[in-house]
């Protein structure tokens, strides 16, 4: 069972420019930074009453997020939903026959374990399940 919008994942080219915006602009805080080597993104979180907005720049040219901007522009990149049990409600996805990019958890930003949904499963949409303490 989805719990909620964990959060809504935002890729930039420039993560000090994209964090003025969100503080000095639209009047919210940051209230975390963190890089995730695994993933090559360094990325900052703005709660956003029961959710977040993380915005990812990517520490490579080569990482994943410096390949969505390549393609997309920047912009969403991906939703994350709260799941109780990550491990669970992979196994039950894949009896379904839902295309998985990852078909176990990983470690993502915040401490939380993450695995994300094939965006051809989920309507054009990169959705990432995300598991919290």
């Amino acid at each position: 069972m989805v719990n909620k919008i964990d959060h809504v994942g935002i890729a930039v080219r420039d993560l000090a420019a994209a964090k003025e915006f969100y503080e000095k602009v639209l009047g919210m805080k940051v209230t975390a930074e963190e890089v995730v080597e695994e993933q090559k993104v360094k990325v900052a979180f703005i709660p956003t009453g029961d959710s977040e907005v993380e915005l990812l720049e990517s520490t490579t040219p080569d990482g994943p997020i410096a390949r969505f901007i390549e393609k997309n522009g920047e912009g969403i990149q991906h939703i994350a939903f709260r799941v109780d049990n990550l491990e669970e409600k992979l196994a039950q996805l894949k009896a379904a026959g839902v295309k998985l990019i990852d078909e176990k958890p990983r470690r993502g930003a915040g401490g939380a374990k993450i695995a994300f949904l094939h965006p051809k499963a989920t309507f054009g949409t990169l959705v990432e399940l995300c598991e919290r303490e």
